[in-house]
């Protein structure tokens, strides 16, 4: 049914941006503006601009200093803020040529749903499918609510979020970019999609993943989660994902990093200064990071980006990066140096109070819940979640790790100009008309806006009227868009508004309402799968396989669920099957894990999940001699890390698994490890590999686990006894 309605709603929206700074002792910068700019409405708000002069890696000059965020690539600079949208364009696609990867625009079909419990997500693009899910835990109260995305499930204060009023949506990362995968064979949902041998690293992949979460959440009825009050966070790798997330989709409201490391937050020009973990390490451990990136490991100076812009294109929207100075590994010098820069650009667009950097911490174990960023979390999350605060942001740089931006730039923050004074909004669109409509798509046409105050009309963005709150689906250059990943069977009201270069916005057109198509009538799902069953379980895999499904019009596919440990924990993707048997494969030595398996039909539907069936792998095994060698990395009076623990293969067949132990210092108490699995007995420490690192060829090292220890104050003896089998 396609109705066109008569009648406008209109939304006047003052934003007030002034620009102040405002220094206070000990080292804190306070940052303040009048009023928190809205998270925009869409993914990627400069998608219509037009980018060119975008230079070859082959002819990048070498430049020490960072790149100055507010030239264009033909040289000029920006003079006023609504320059920004297409100057944060180009940036974009520097980072996505040199540094990340592509990230794709939305697929032809995102569809899922959203309970009170979990969110699921099913993607199809261009005869390809995956799926993926994600638990949802509310606080109380009656909802909707704002959300946080967590990357990975550590290090982020869960229960400060959900105190704070926001739910947390736990995110499994791995379901849509796996680690431990090479470059030519990358695993995951993202990878179905678009290819295991794509250039995009996990960073990236990660980040579509939530992308495609809000996506399912816009499509929903508005009454759990609130589609324009997203956020994201994670720590370690997993805040490098949310750094990178927030970065590259303007709809999250709120990014917080927490102690991202190389591929993070810290300027990549700064990393080999300051000793953190090198960018060839960060490279070369996981597939972080874009495959173009790998030119760029010895030479950071001939990037023609860096993250200090990274930071920028999150400006204006919430920026919460909360860091740790106790590990020089981790990169805090290189860190706050971004954050500076990138701040630069928040105060020159008036939002100068919605940046914060944190990292005057005491406790300096990897990844701690620390009472220090409990308060200025929860502000965040009432500012730009809950539009209930308005605290101002702030530098709170430790002195342990503190970085100067005037050593690193040679540029200077202009004074951006309101638009070249055109505030004058162009004609409202007229009455849009929908043809075409499917289960999923619809296309929409209108009479075209006028211009009316000299910067031209630069296009249209598209809304669904929906409550309380109007999720943006689209923009469009002219006057015609077609809609896609919309769900079947379910009443649309759509209505436009034309956009000018000055980003002025015009009233709302009329609505028009249709209503997709059911998709063919197919509602019944499958039959659960039966006689779920795992067998040659390995040291990193196991094999399952179960009794086929049956369903009325054909089942298309099986998804495999994956949930660590014997109780608890969350089921996750970790694959899909066209068959009755699946390979799961990259799984960690002497860890158990439950499998469910569901099927799909043609038409999206998903039976009932199998039974529950319980593995756990067997210990890792060495078919050669290994070493390990520690480097002392940084260390104080009262504490050490080190970093890297160097296991090498000195045999001359593969391992697929290594195990190394080692004596503390009497007093001495190890406080925090990572990329391994450790068990301490006494003073005896125990370092057993996870599941991306234990496989080693004859010669090879891995150079990705470190440790911290905290000892008696004046104690430098170190640890000793070091073996490896």
């Amino acid at each position: 049914m396609i109705t066109g309605l008569g009648r406008s709603k209109l939304r006047s929206k003052v934003v007030a941006l002034a620009l102040a700074v405002m220094l206070s002792a000990a080292g804190a910068v306070t940052f303040a503006s009048t009023e928190a700019a809205a998270a925009a409405g869409v993914e990627n708000e400069g998608a219509d601009c037009v980018v060119t002069g975008l230079p070859d890696a082959g002819s990048l000059p070498t430049n020490s200093r960072l790149p100055d965020p507010f030239t264009r690539l033909n040289g000029t600079r920006i003079t006023t803020r609504s320059d920004w949208r297409c100057r944060r364009e180009e940036i974009k696609r520097l980072a996505e040529r040199f540094v990340y990867g592509e990230k794709p625009p939305k697929p032809a079909s995102v569809t899922g749903t959203v309970s009170r419990t979990g969110i699921t997500v099913n993607v199809n693009h261009n005869g390809r499918s995956a799926s993926f899910s994600a638990s949802v835990s509310l606080p109380s109260g009656s909802g909707p609510f704002p959300a946080v995305v967590v990357l990975g499930g550590f290090g982020a204060d869960a229960a400060a979020i959900r105190a704070a009023g926001a739910a947390v949506i736990s995110y499994d990362p791995y379901a849509v970019g796996r680690e431990g995968t090479p470059r030519n064979n990358k695993q995951g949902a993202f990878y179905s999609i678009y290819g295991s041998s794509s250039s995009t690293g996990l960073l990236l992949a990660w980040g579509w993943g939530v992308s495609r979460i809000i996506d399912v959440i816009e499509q929903s009825d508005g009454s759990i989660l609130r589609a324009d009050a997203t956020g994201v966070t994670g720590c370690s790798r997993f805040g490098k994902g949310a750094f990178v997330t927030g970065a590259f989709d303007q709809r999250i409201a709120l990014t917080m990093p927490i102690e991202s490391g190389s591929a993070g937050v810290p300027i990549f020009r700064g990393i080999p200064g300051e000793g953190a973990q090198s960018l060839s390490s960060a490279y070369g451990e996981q597939p972080w990071l874009g495959d173009a990136f790998g030119s760029f490991t010895g030479s950071p100076g001939r990037l023609p980006v860096d993250t200090h812009e990274m930071v920028a294109m999150v400006a204006p929207r919430g920026l919460f990066i909360m860091d740790n100075p106790h590990i020089t590994n981790l990169g805090p010098r290189s860190a706050i140096v971004a954050a500076l820069g990138g701040a630069e650009v928040y105060k020159a667009l008036g939002a100068g109070d919605n940046i914060t950097y944190w990292s005057d911490v005491q406790d300096g174990t990897h990844c701690a819940s620390r009472s220090e960023w409990r308060t200025p979390l929860q502000q965040n999350i009432q500012k730009h979640l809950l539009k209930t605060g308005n605290a101002a942001g702030a530098m709170r740089i430790s002195s342990r790790a503190s970085g100067n931006l005037a050593e690193w730039r040679d540029w200077q923050t202009p004074a951006l100009g309101d638009g070249g004074g055109d505030t004058t909004a162009p004609s409202t669109p007229g009455t849009p008309a929908a043809t075409g409509v499917t289960a999923t798509s619809a296309t929409l046409t209108w009479p075209a806006s006028t211009d009316q105050g000299g910067s031209g009309l630069a296009g249209y963005n598209v809304y669904r009227e929906q409550g309380a709150t109007d999720p943006q689906l689209g923009q469009s250059a002219t006057n015609s868009i077609t809609l896609t990943g919309l769900t079947a069977n379910t009443q649309y009201q759509v209505y436009v508004r034309a956009r000018d270069g000055a980003g002025n916005l015009s009233g709302n057109s009329p609505a028009v309402t249709f209503t997709t198509t059911t998709g063919g009538g197919d509602t019944s799902p499958p039959t659960a799968p039966a006689g779920l069953a795992a067998s040659g379980t390995t040291s990193t895999g196991t094999s399952l396989s179960w009794t086929a499904s049956t369903d009325d019009n054909g089942v298309t596919g099986y998804d495999i669920l994956r949930a660590p440990g014997a109780s608890g924990g969350t089921f996750t993707q970790a694959g899909t099957s066209a068959t009755t048997s699946f390979n799961d494969t990259g799984l960690t030595p002497s860890t158990t894990y439950r499998y469910q398996v569901r099927a799909r039909d043609a038409a999206g539907n998903t039976s009932p999940v199998s039974n529950t069936v319980s593995v756990t792998t067997a210990p890792g095994t060495s078919t050669g001699a290994c070493t390990a060698a520690a480097t002392v990395q940084t260390q104080w009076a009262t504490g050490y890390v080190v970093q890297p623990l160097t296991i090498t293969n000195t045999g001359t067949a593969t391992i697929t698994g290594w195990t190394v132990t080692f004596t503390l210092p009497a007093g001495h108490t190890l406080t925090g490890s990572w990329n391994a699995t450790t068990t301490v007995s006494g003073q005896t420490v125990t370092i057993r590999n996870v599941g991306h690192n234990g496989t080693l060829a004859p010669g090879a090292a891995t150079t990705s686990v470190g440790f911290q220890v905290s000892r008696p104050n004046g104690n430098t003896a170190l640890p000793s006894g070091y073996t490896c089998a």
